[in-house]
């Protein structure tokens, strides 16, 4: 076979590309010989994304931009200028281009076909090992891309399920404490009207004494119809001494009855039975206020220490152990809002005593979350179950995520840890997620395997017990 026509002007500009110039000559005559010059304008698009890629690409002059869209919109990955290469990289096992290939700077490129991969790892083998170090380099950058758009769906997921857990309590917590404040004026208003009264001390400690008994009455469950009825006849009976109904809701709160009311009117002035009422109602609505405050700012601090808990933020990056069960329950707090908004049941199982396992926690964290986030989509809502069990095996730590959603089919089965394999809608999914959850598990020296059928899919993790 007569071997192709050689230009010598291109073997000199090959001979000055910064990664393939130091190649013997007759290697770059190789590719020269072997090679199409393209000449490209801002605007031109090389690969489009999940097309073939087919040839490969020895930039010569120019810039290119490879942007990805991993579901948050296209991301600039990688960029080319003279003296890269890019494209089909032989032995590299890439089909479809996992984005665009747009150019940006006008120049030229030689692109030479993939079908003469074979002839060039023979003829040109200082060529080939160059770009198979190139091939390797490239995988390390877009897998730690990869990594860290799928950190930051994580850490979107997180905050967003925690701006929704926190907002309820910090709600509260502030709407209680500006009630709060009302009620200390009519409190003090109460007591400045009581202590112009003058009562005698036998009267005045009748009044701590119900004032007591209402704080400490909580031991009372209320249904709303009880409730309702009980503020209505409170109300009532306000109306039938010719005092303001506005107390009936903080003493039906309180569990005052109507017999407490009768016994107060027995031994207080009827000119100061109101006041009296009033001064009880505040005291008994700030100490409920206060109540609600505590739970709130309570809540809000389990929820943090949750976070804190389930970032490992404050752990060094080096394997310890780890606490599986503290893991599961934090990870289930974060995604607690979406279980909530899709009423899908939640159910964890720890088998007593289980060993922590070894390894690193933040990572087993984000495994766990992924793994549950999944499962909360794939059930159905209103309806749906997910159960996440926990138990010991031979020298491991055996965690299961069990959801009751339709199965995933048997003929994609194999290719769900595939990057960018996903069958959630456009903008719902990076593909990345299970990818990434198998790389983390495998750094932590453990293994994941998947069992589903219509009804039933559970992923198994299996990871070293310390």
């Amino acid at each position: 076979m007569d071997e192709p026509t050689v230009s010598a002007e291109l073997v000199e500009r090959l001979a000055q590309h910064r990664a393939l110039g130091g190649a013997p000559r007759p290697e770059l005559e190789w590719l020269a010989g072997h090679g199409e010059v393209l000449c490209i304008k801002p605007g031109d698009v090389l690969t489009k994304a999940n097309s073939p890629v087919t040839r490969l690409f020895i930039v010569l002059s120019g810039h290119f931009a490879i942007q990805v869209d991993r579901g948050n919109g296209p991301r600039k990955v990688f960029e080319w200028r003279s003296g890269d290469v890019g494209g089909l990289l032989p032995y590299s096992r890439m089909v479809k281009a996992p984005g665009e290939v747009i150019v940006s700077e006008p120049g030229e490129i030689l692109a030479v076909d993939g079908l003469f991969f074979p002839e060039m790892s023979l003829r040109c083998p200082w060529v080939t090992a160059t770009l198979v170090h190139v091939m390797v380099d490239r995988a390390r950058v877009f897998t730690q891309s990869a990594q860290q758009d799928e950190k930051m769906a994580s850490l979107g997921r997180l905050a967003a399920g925690l701006a929704h857990e926190l907002n309820n309590p910090a709600s509260a917590a502030a709407r209680s404490a500006g009630r709060i404040e009302i009620g200390l004026a009519r409190a003090e208003a109460a007591s400045r009207a009581l202590g112009a009264a003058r009562l005698t001390t036998a009267q005045q400690a009748r009044l701590d004494e119900i004032r007591h008994v209402c704080l400490e009455n909580k031991s009372v469950l209320l249904t709303a119809i009880e409730r309702a009825d009980r503020e209505e006849a409170i109300a009532v009976w306000l109306e039938d001494h010719e005092l303001s109904a506005d107390p009936a809701g903080a003493l039906t709160d309180a569990c005052v009855s109507t017999k407490t009311l009768d016994t107060l009117a027995a031994d207080v002035p009827e000119a100061v039975l109101g006041t009296a009422i009033e001064w009880i109602a505040a005291n008994c609505a700030i100490h409920s206020l206060v109540g609600e405050v505590q739970r709130a700012s309570s809540r809000i601090h389990h929820l943090v220490a949750a976070i804190k808990r389930f970032t490992y933020m404050d752990k060094p990056g080096v394997p310890e152990a780890v606490d599986v069960e503290q893991g599961l329950r934090d990870s289930i707090v974060v995604l607690g809002h979406k279980a909530r908004s899709r009423e899908i049941s939640v159910a964890v199982e720890v088998e007593p005593n289980l060993p922590k396992a070894y390894g690193f926690g933040g990572e087993m964290n984000q495994v766990w979350s992924n793994l549950i986030d999944n499962a909360l989509d794939a059930a159905p809502a209103s309806t749906g179950h997910v159960k996440v069990t926990a138990k010991a095996g031979p020298a491991t730590v055996i965690v299961c995520v069990i959801d009751d959603g339709p199965g995933i089919p048997a003929d994609i089965r194999s290719r769900i840890f595939d990057p960018f394999f996903t069958t959630k809608p456009v903008g719902q999914g990076t593909g990345l997620g299970l990818e990434i959850v198998q790389k983390l598990v495998r750094h932590n020296g453990g293994d994941i395997s998947v069992d589903s059928q219509p009804g039933r899919t559970e992923f198994r993790v299996t990871v070293p017990a310390q």
